[in-house]
C-alpha cells in the first residue's frame, strides 16, 4: 500500500501538528499506510502538548516534489571493487542495464562498468594478464579448490597448448605465472617444482600426490575445472576484478534527493545514458536513466488544518491531493479529480477529526485524545474565542475525560509554556504562526503570537516595525502586520508596515492608528481580523 503524508500548513501551530497526528492514527486504523508530518519545526506550545502525552514528534517533510528516490529506478545495483569482470557481466544481463556502478567495501562509487568496457577488454587480445581473487577464479570456470594460498592471484596466463619437452624447454615459469593445463604429469610436476602461483587443471584431472606434497610446500595455489583448456582459457580473463577495466571518467552521479525536474535538466544537457544514484551519505544506491521517470510515483498527501497553495508544502501541484480536512476559508487549491473534502465552521481542525474518530466507530486512545484536546484548546484560546462552536465544547469536555485532565488548567499550562518570546529573535516571533494571504494582485503577511507579557515585544517595538517594513518590501508585500494577543487581557496589540496604516484604520474604524493599538476582545486572526482586512482589501 503506496504511503500517504498527512501534514498542515507552514509555520504549524499546536491545531496544525496534532491534526496531522490524529488524522494519521485514525487512517491508520482504517487501514490506510499515513505518516503525520511537518513543514518546519514545532512550537514550544506544541512540543509541550506532545511531551505531556508521551507523542513523538512528526517527520520533518521540506517538500512533496518528485524526487528521484520516488521513481522506480534501478535500486540496490552495483558491484563490489573484489567482484569478476564475469559478476558484473552476469548482473547486468539479468536486469537488461549495459552499466553497473562499481563501488567499494563501504558503497563509496569508484566508477561505472558497462558492456562495452567489456567487449574492448575482450577484443583487446590482452589475455596473459590476470588479477582477480582465488574465489572469483573458482567461480568463473566453475572449479573446486584443491590448494588455496592466497586470497588475491596476480601474475601472467600461460596455457600449456603444445608438447611437453617443449613448453618445458621454452616456458620459463616462476612466483608470477599463472597456467591453464589439462592432465599432463611431466608439466605439472615442472610447474610445483617452479613454485608458480596457481595451476589450473582443466577437465577435471587429477594430481599425484607427489605433486600435491610439493605444491603445498612451494605454497603453490591449485584449482580443478570441469572445463576443457578451450573453455578455461576464453573465460579466464572475466575472472579479473572489474576494478582492471573500470571506467572512472564521465560518470555523472545524482543524489536521491534531487528533484525530478533537475535530473530531466542534467540528462537533457550530458545525454549520458545512466546516472549513478546516491543517498546523502554519497553511498551509491543504483543507477538511474532517463526513460525511468516515465514511471514516476506522486506523493501522496492529506493537507489539515488549511487549503492553499501559499500555506502549503512546496512542490504540493506535484503531489496527489486525496484529502483536505480544514475549518478555514476556501482558499486556492484544486484538483484533477473529486477528492474529499470536509470543511466546517469550528474551531479547530482536530474537532473535525473528533467528529471522524464518532463517524467511523474508532475508539480514542488517551494520547490522541490530549492530542486532539490540545489543537482544540490551542484555536480557541480555551473555548474564549469567537470561533468557538457548540462542536469544540462538546469535543473538549469528552475529550478531557478520555485524556483525564481539567482541560482549563491544562490549557493555561500549555499556552503558558508557549507563550514565551524569551531568547526568540525578532524574526522567529514574527514568523512563529505567519500567514501569506493572496488577494487578487496583493499580497500580504499576517503573523501572530500569543503572550502573557507583552512587553517581550513593546520594549523592541522599533526594531520589529524596521523588520515589518523590510520583509514588507524585500518580498513584494502590499503590507506585514504582527499581532500580539494577549490572553490574560483579552484583546491583540497590533504592529504594521507602514503600507498597512490607511488598511487598519478602516478596517477596525480607528481614526489614527498607532504603532501597538490595542484592539480589546480580538483574538482571532481567522475570524475578527482577516475577515475585516478582506473586506477593505476587496
Amino acid at each position: 500500500m503506496e504511503k500517504i503524508y498527512i501534514f498542515g500548513h507552514r509555520n504549524p501551530d499546536t491545531d496544525s501538528v496534532t491534526s496531522a497526528i490524529t488524522l494519521s492514527y485514525l487512517k491508520n486504523k482504517l487501514g490506510f499506510n499515513t505518516v503525520p508530518a511537518v513543514l518546519s519545526s514545532i512550537n514550544l506550545e506544541s512540543k509541550f502538548a506532545l511531551n505531556y502525552f508521551n507523542v513523538k514528534e512528526p517527520i520533518f517533510l521540506n517538500d512533496v516534489n518528485i524526487k528521484i528516490k520516488d521513481l522506480n529506478y534501478t535500486k540496490n545495483y552495483t558491484v563490489g571493487e573484489d567482484d569478476s569482470i564475469y559478476e558484473a557481466y552476469y548482473r547486468m544481463n539479468k536486469v537488461g542495464i549495459s552499466k553497473i556502478p562499481v563501488v567499494d567495501s563501504s558503497k563509496n562509487l569508484l566508477g561505472i562498468l558497462g558492456m562495452k568496457d567489456i567487449a574492448k577488454d575482450q577484443f583487446s587480445f590482452n589475455y596473459s594478464y590476470v588479477d582477480a581473487t582465488y574465489d572469483n577464479i573458482c567461480e568463473v570456470v566453475k572449479g573446486r579448490h584443491i590448494l588455496k594460498f592466497d586470497d588475491h592471484i596476480l601474475g601472467t596466463l600461460l596455457v600449456a597448448g603444445y608438447r611437453s619437452t617443449t613448453f618445458i624447454e621454452e616456458a620459463k615459469l616462476d612466483s608470477n605465472s599463472i597456467l591453464i593445463v589439462g592432465n599432463r604429469n611431466s608439466i605439472l610436476e615442472y610447474a610445483v617444482n617452479s613454485g608458480i602461483k596457481l595451476i589450473v587443471i582443466t577437465g577435471n584431472g587429477e594430481i599425484k600426490k607427489e605433486h600435491l606434497t610439493i605444491a603445498k610446500k612451494k605454497k603453490v595455489n591449485v584449482i580443478v575445472t570441469p572445463y576443457n583448456t578451450l573453455e578455461t582459457t576464453k573465460v579466464f580473463n572475466l575472472c579479473n576484478s572489474v576494478t582492471t577495466i573500470l571506467n572512472t571518467e564521465k560518470v555523472l552521479c545524482v543524489n536521491e534527493n534531487d528533484n525530478i525536474n533537475e535530473f530531466i535538466s542534467i540528462a537533457n544537457k550530458t545525454r549520458y545514458s545512466y546516472y549513478p544514484v546516491l543517498n546523502k551519505k554519497n553511498k551509491c544506491m543504483g543507477i538511474i536513466r532517463l526513460s525511468d521517470v516515465g514511471f514516476n510515483h506522486k506523493k501522496n498527501v492529506i493537507l489539515v488544518d488549511h487549503n492553499s497553495y501559499e500555506q502549503s508544502a512546496i512542490g504540493l501541484g506535484d503531489a496527489n491531493i486525496i484529502e483536505i480536512i480544514d475549518h478555514h476559508n476556501i482558499g486556492t487549491i484544486g484538483t484533477n479529480m473529486p477528492i474529499s473534502f470536509r470543511n466546517m465552521p469550528v474551531g479547530s481542525t482536530n474537532t473535525i477529526i473528533y467528529l471522524l474518530y464518532k463517524e467511523n466507530g474508532v475508539s480514542i486512545p488517551k494520547n490522541m485524545a490530549g492530542l486532539m484536546l490540545s489543537g482544540i484548546l490551542s484555536d480557541t484560546l480555551i473555548l474564549n474565542s469567537p470561533t468557538t462552536t457548540e462542536y469544540d465544547r462538546i469535543a473538549t469536555r469528552q475529550l478531557s475525560k478520555i485524556a483525564k485532565v481539567d482541560y482549563k488548567k491544562y490549557g493555561y499550562d500549555m499556552l503558558k509554556a508557549g507563550s514565551t518570546l524569551s531568547g526568540m529573535t525578532r524574526e522567529q516571533v514574527l514568523y512563529k504562526d505567519y500567514k501569506n494571504y493572496q488577494f487578487g494582485d496583493y499580497k500580504i503577511g499576517l503573523g501572530q503570537v500569543i503572550t502573557i507579557d507583552i512587553n517581550d515585544v513593546m520594549t523592541e517595538k522599533d526594531s520589529y516595525i524596521e523588520l515589518l517594513n523590510t520583509v514588507s518590501e524585500s518580498n513584494n508585500y502590499l503590507f506585514v502586520c504582527l499581532f500580539i494577543t494577549d490572553v490574560i487581557k483579552n484583546g491583540t496589540y497590533v504592529l504594521f508596515s507602514e503600507k498597512a496604516r490607511d488598511i487598519l484604520e478602516a478596517a477596525f474604524s480607528i481614526k489614527e492608528v498607532e504603532q501597538g493599538v490595542f484592539l480589546k476582545g480580538v483574538v482571532s486572526r481567522k475570524k475578527q481580523i482577516l475577515p475585516l482586512l478582506m473586506n477593505e482589501l476587496e
